[in-house]
């Protein structure tokens, strides 16, 4: 496809050098120790350790993996719609290598150029294999490939075409369809991320469906609705109004409507919010100020400043309404959204531009945990993108507040070099049970295994070494690695 010149979707400039040329049959075997520790006695702990929790049922607390697809169980089409496409982690290191968006199967809202066909997209990923060398998303692929989709051979320039023929048939089986993939990856509870104007008619047929017996629940993400800084919000507002029954054109309306809607998700199974706010702040207003902000914004009078802090006072009353109703505050914060203004205009959010802030949780958080941060029906999980913070600020918090969990290395974190660190920097001060353990937060249905069989391992990994230093014996790393990955997620997240 021919890319648009100085478009900075564009591929690389015609005097840059050409990437070597992937070739050949080369056999796709992920070895069977792989991220275990090299020395030969802490790998043989490692290995204990990592067969006791390999087949542990997975608890997928939070995710983006869309419950349509398995109330509807229609068959996946083909290789670069399941693996591709859909993942932000293989699209944007594409493009970072000059490969158009498009070419990669993303649909152009502008209409200024049309998305590859599948067979191209998968063309230009197997091309591009060596990209992900060094890469947390080469293993989660290899993985994909071998592990769930039964792929012998890596993909690269001589294989694409042999691949995706391969895989197109094998996705038509029965056994490769969305609930089957399910059983066989074991999934005990899986959480879904939905609008709060969603009516979760899908989480509803797959209740009421008699042949399925997995666990879905939807999660509240109100995002579009709290930021009052966003050009769409009063639109928004419309369709949480049509949603709820409920007017939002005052600020009392719009917590009700709220308040309703949490309860609509309450009574389909859903038992925590989530929230990307560009921090942690939150403010507590009174009333007044409250009414106040609100009609100044939705009359388009306001200061920027006023619609930020509208915004927190927002962000607090989700506080509050999780301190009364008890859904779990997933807060995944310190992340600049949308980084590339025209990506998001071409190509929407969520296509691999987020980009990580500097964060700060000691006095963003004060307000808010010194209301409810010792209130029993009140629990926050903290996500972070900033490593600076995990022990100086994450892991005292979480050492004293009852209320606070530490969430798993997320977004350019979780991988295993810094899931290592992130042990390494937490647990001294707050310990391995103040901990969510593993979420996977993927969009990549076939993925959730991959994930989830990462972290087992890195976690065999980080415990053996502390077995063998004679930290903990091997039956206390036992017994935690097995908590990591059932108790702590099933608890943090109160499924």
């Amino acid at each position: 496809m021919a890319a648009t010149p100085g478009s900075p979707h564009g591929h690389e400039h015609a005097d840059s050098p050409a990437p070597p040329r992937a070739t050949g049959r080369v056999p796709l075997a992920p070895h069977p120790d792989r991220l275990l520790p090299p020395e030969p006695s802490q790998r043989g702990i490692a290995r204990r350790l990592y067969e006791s929790v390999r087949d542990l049922p997975l608890i997928s607390p939070h995710g983006h993996v869309d419950a349509r697809l398995l109330a509807t169980d229609e068959a996946f089409t083909d290789p670069a719609s399941l693996l591709v496409t859909p993942d932000h982690y293989v699209t944007r290191l594409l493009h970072s290598h000059g490969v158009p968006m498009a070419d990669l199967g993303l649909r152009d809202s502008t209409g200024d150029t049309a998305p590859a066909q599948p067979r191209e997209v998968w063309r230009t990923f197997c091309e591009h294999w060596h990209l992900f060398l060094g890469t947390a998303s080469r293993g989660w692929l290899e993985a994909e490939l071998h592990d769930v989709l039964g792929v012998t051979v890596q993909p690269s320039a001589d294989t694409a075409d042999e691949l995706f023929d391969e895989l197109t048939a094998r996705l038509r089986e029965p056994e490769f369809r969305p609930r089957a993939l399910h059983d066989s990856f074991a999934i005990a509870a899986l959480a879904t991320t939905d609008d709060p104007a969603d009516d979760l008619s899908h989480h509803r047929a797959l209740a009421e469906d008699p042949s399925w017996s997995g666990r879905v629940v939807p999660t509240f993400r109100p995002d579009r609705y709290l930021d009052a800084t966003g050009s769409g919000w009063t639109a928004a507002l419309d369709d949480l109004a049509a949603a709820s029954g409920i007017g939002t054109g005052d600020y009392d309306g719009l917590v009700q409507a709220l308040e309703d809607r949490r309860e609509h998700f309450r009574a389909h199974g859903a038992t925590a919010t989530d929230h990307s706010a560009p921090d942690a702040r939150m403010a507590f207003l009174d009333i007044a100020e409250a009414r106040r902000l609100f009609d100044a914004v939705r009359s388009g009078t306001a200061t920027t400043e006023d619609a930020r802090l509208l915004s927190q006072q927002l962000l607090g009353e989700m506080a509050r309404m999780s301190s009364e109703d008890g859904m779990v505050m997933a807060l995944h914060t310190g992340s600049r959204r949308n980084h590339h203004p025209d990506t998001m205009r071409r190509f929407g959010p969520d296509t691999g531009h987020d980009i990580p802030l500097q964060a700060e949780f000691t006095r963003a958080l004060q307000p808010v945990l010194e209301r409810f941060g010792t209130n029993p029906r009140f629990q926050t999980v903290l996500f972070t993108l900033d490593e600076t913070v995990f022990s100086r600020e994450l892991a005292p918090l979480a050492g004293f507040y009852p209320s606070v969990y530490l969430g798993a290395p997320w977004w350019f974190l979780d991988a295993p070099r810094a899931m290592h660190r992130f042990r390494d920097a937490v647990t001294e001060t707050a310990g391995f049970y103040r901990s969510a353990g593993f979420i996977d937060d993927t969009r990549g249905f076939c993925s959730i295994p991959a994930r989830h069989d990462t972290a087992r391992r890195v976690d065999a990994a980080h415990l053996a070494g502390l077995v063998a230093e004679h930290v903990l014996s091997e039956d206390d790393a036992a017994r935690v690695i097995h908590d990591l990955h059932d108790r702590q997620p099933r608890k943090a997240f109160r499924l």
